[in-house]
C-alpha cells in the first residue's frame, strides 16, 4: 500500500513492525491510510505530527458513534507514540481526551433459549444459491457454542483442520497469528462426523469445512448474522438491533455464544469444586487468550449472574474478581 504525505514512510514502517509482531493489522492499516490521505489532503506542508493535526483527526464527525470514533484514533495515536520512540516531535492525546465507551455486558443465553436456537437452526431449508446451507447451521452454531470459538475461526476453517478420527480442531491465525488445537465433545463430533458424510465425501483438505455460497466460497459475516438473527427472531429472543445510544450495543450476538460457553464452564467447574487455580489456565488456552486477565473476565460474568457460587470462587481464587469494565472482546 502506497503513503503519500510526509508521515508515509514512517506509517508503512510502523505496520510492517505490528505485523512483524504477530498483529495482523488490517483494519488499522485501513485507518492508516485514511489518516495518510488526511495529512496529505489538510497538512501537506507539515513534517511533524503536532497537536493541531491530531485534534482534528480526533474531533467527533457527524453522527459517528463513538465506537466509531475511538477505533479511527486508537491506530494514530499508537502511530503517533511510535514516531515519539523515533525521538520525532509528535503529539500524543492525552487519555482523557480519547473517547470512552462503556464495555458492552454481553448476553448470557439461558438454556432454554440455546435450546430453542438450535432447534430453529434445525429447521433451515435447503437454498439453491447456498446449497449447504441446511447442513451448515446447524453444526456451525452448535460448534461455535459447544467449543467457544470466535466467530472468524469457524467460519475460517479448512477441512484439513477437523481431524475427526481425534476429535481435535486446529485454530490457525487466530488473534496475533496464534494456532491452538482444541478437542471436541463427544457429542459434538458424533454430528460433525453426520455432517462430514453429507457435505465433505468428494472435498479436498484446502476446502472450506463451512462452504458458503454455490462454488463452495468462505461463508461471509453478514450473512451468518442475517441467519442468525432470524433464528433469533424465530425462537422469539429479542434482539434490538445496534444501539442509537453512545456506548452501548444491542444484542444478543452471535459472539455472547462464546461468553456464554465461558460462562457455563466456570460455573460447573465451581459447582463440581474442582480447583480453579489449576483450571482456568486450561480455559485460557482453550480459548486462546493471550493474558490471564482476559480469561478472568469471566469469573465476574459467572459470578453476577449466580450469586450463590461467589463465596466458592473468592474461597479458592481469593477475591480477584474484576469488575464489569475490565475487559471487551470482539470477533
Amino acid at each position: 500500500m502506497e503513503y503519500l504525505s510526509a508521515f508515509g514512510r514512517h506509517i508503512s514502517d510502523f505496520i510492517g513492525q505490528k505485523q512483524a509482531l504477530g498483529y495482523k493489522y488490517q483494519s488499522e492499516q485501513g485507518i492508516l491510510k485514511r489518516f495518510d490521505l488526511f495529512c496529505k489532503e489538510r497538512y501537506p506542508e507539515e513534517t511533524a505530527l503536532n497537536r493541531e493535526i491530531m485534534l482534528d483527526w480526533a474531533s467527533s464527525r457527524p453522527h459517528e458513534h463513538p465506537a466509531t470514533l475511538q477505533g479511527r484514533v486508537t491506530p494514530v495515536q499508537e502511530f503517533a507514540k511510535y514516531t515519539a520512540r523515533l525521538e520525532l516531535p509528535s503529539f500524543i492525546l492525552p487519555p482523557k481526551m480519547l473517547p470512552q465507551i462503556p464495555r458492552y455486558l454481553p448476553h448470557i443465553y439461558s438454556g432454554e433459549e440455546l435450546k430453542k436456537i438450535f432447534e430453529q437452526t434445525d429447521k433451515c431449508h435447503y437454498c439453491a444459491e447456498v446449497p449447504y446451507r441446511h447442513y451448515v447451521m446447524p453444526v456451525f452454531f452448535r460448534l461455535l457454542y459447544s467449543c467457544g470459538l470466535r466467530l472468524s475461526e469457524a467460519r475460517l476453517l479448512k477441512v484439513s483442520d477437523v481431524d475427526l478420527e481425534s476429535g481435535i480442531i486446529t485454530i490457525k491465525n487466530a488473534k496475533l497469528g496464534k494456532h491452538r488445537q482444541i478437542p471436541v465433545s463427544p457429542q459434538m463430533l458424533d454430528i460433525m462426523k453426520i455432517y462430514y458424510q453429507n457435505v465433505h465425501l468428494f472435498s479436498k483438505p484446502d476446502d472450506w469445512f463451512f462452504p458458503g455460497g454455490y462454488r463452495g466460497s468462505v461463508m461471509r459475516t453478514d450473512s451468518l448474522e442475517k441467519n442468525f438473527r432470524r433464528f433469533l427472531w424465530n425462537a422469539r429472543i429479542s434482539h434490538s438491533g445496534r444501539s442509537k445510544i453512545p456506548g452501548q450495543t444491542g444484542g444478543p450476538r452471535i459472539h455472547d455464544l462464546r461468553h456464554t460457553f465461558s460462562v457455563n464452564c466456570l460455573r460447573k467447574w465451581v459447582l463440581d469444586e474442582k480447583d480453579l487455580r489449576a483450571y482456568m489456565p486450561v480455559l485460557q488456552a482453550y480459548l486462546g487468550h493471550v493474558s490471564y486477565s482476559d480469561t478472568a473476565y469471566y469469573l465476574h460474568l459467572t459470578a453476577d449472574l449466580f450469586p450463590n457460587i461467589v463465596e466458592k470462587v473468592q474461597y479458592a481464587l481469593g477475591d480477584i474478581i474484576p469488575k464489569v469494565g475490565d475487559y471487551v472482546e470482539a470477533d
